[in-house]
């Protein structure tokens, strides 16, 4: 497979894996999902802690580099990609708002892979409006007291500790809770659309004990402050994950038609094939530029960064759903395999518009966003 030519040299390391996860991405998709060693490989190219302070043992990337590399990983594997993305999301929010103690204790570890993190949010009845969780998280003798049931945990069947979202008395909060706690029970899910090597899970918490400085954040500030900044680098990394996934099919989708023929004719003979292409070429660079623009901006502080980093995710999701689409189309049988490139990455491309809900709630954050532009007299009561 070609993996695109987008950044600076690649460390041995980072290319040794990119290199097995290009020979072995479509069994992990097939099987269990990433082997533990494989996660080890990963922390040891540094990907784990790519954007942690070098103080805290990580590589202090910025923005335009971490978006890079995970380009990289996504025109390879969706769930490798996914393994940075949920450490960085965690690692973000320990990083924002964790005390200086936190961070001294947990950042080195996450950033090693000595500690491999899982981000639990999402609940049965709270998807997209987290604002419903009904996880508990109630202080109790010195402690908290976690219980609650959380759903789709990207590595959630291998993570020694989870950043949980719940309820406490002061507001919504969050808390590390170490995954071999007594009390926490994992479900593995094994029928996943998408991401299947992404060791997803579903994970109960039945009255679990945690001590009282793993609480992430103060009450009432879980959801708008923690778990707003590990969404937020969620988005950034998903999105140029997904421009990797589009750039990735168009390289397989070229490089099949100008080696097929139908008789004499190479199907890039076709206008129809060519057009085809075209489309999905801007399509990817159109993502690939609204990614570029959100990193500048994140790199920069900018209080515009948040609205383009959302607006780089859904543009590269959708790009990453109609690219992986005619490249299944443009390759015939030989893409409607089940664990073929194109037809995986189609998969992992659907998953990618429905994380965080439907597109239409992204549209409607971008629709706000046009309205304070361009017509900022108008107010919620006027429209």
């Amino acid at each position: 497979m070609t993996v695109i030519d987008s950044g600076p040299d690649l460390s041995p390391d980072l290319s040794t894996l990119l290199a097995r996860a290009t020979a072995e991405a479509s069994a992990w998709d097939a099987g269990t999902g990433l082997p533990r060693d494989v996660i080890g490989e990963a922390a040891k190219a540094g990907l784990l802690g790519l954007d942690v302070p070098v103080a805290y043992g990580g590589g202090g990337a910025g923005a335009r580099a971490v978006g890079q590399a995970t380009a990289q990983l996504g025109a390879v594997c969706s769930s490798l990609r996914a393994l940075l993305t949920v450490s960085g999301m965690v690692n973000a929010a320990v990083h924002r708002w964790g005390t200086a103690a936190q961070r001294q204790s947990w950042l080195p570890r996450l950033a090693s892979g000595d500690v491999l993190a899982g981000f639990a949010a999402t609940e049965p009845g709270a998807g997209t409006e987290l604002a419903a969780v009904a996880t508990r998280i109630e202080p109790r003798d010195g402690e908290v007291r976690v219980s609650g049931h959380k759903v789709w945990v990207t590595f959630g069947q291998d993570a020694d500790v989870l950043l949980v979202l719940g309820r406490a008395p002061g507001g919504l909060t969050t808390v590390l809770v170490p995954a071999d706690a007594p009390g926490v029970r994992r479900e593995p899910v094994t029928d996943a659309l998408g991401l299947r090597g992404a060791r997803l899970a579903h994970i109960g918490f039945d009255d679990v004990r945690v001590p009282a400085d793993h609480v992430i954040g103060p009450p009432g500030f879980g959801l708008t402050h923690t778990v707003g900044t590990a969404l937020d680098h969620g988005r950034h990394t998903v999105a140029w994950g997904c421009v990797g996934m589009a750039e990735g099919c168009l390289a397989e989708a070229a490089g099949h038609v100008a080696r097929r023929r139908q008789g004499d004719t190479p199907l890039s003979g076709h206008a129809t094939v060519r057009a085809a292409l075209g489309r999905a070429h801007v399509r990817a660079e159109g993502a690939r530029s609204l990614c570029e623009r959100a990193a500048a901006l994140r790199e920069s502080k900018d209080r515009q960064a948040i609205t383009a980093t959302i607006m780089a995710k859904y543009a590269a999701a959708t790009a990453a759903a109609a690219v992986s689409r005619d490249t299944v189309q443009l390759l015939g049988a030989a893409g409607c395999t089940t664990n073929g490139r194109a037809g995986r990455f189609f998969r992992d491309a659907k998953i990618m518009q429905i994380i965080e809900g439907a597109d239409e709630v992204a549209e409607l954050a971008i629709g706000d966003r046009v309205i304070s532009q361009y017509a900022p007299h108008v107010r919620d009561g006027q429209r």
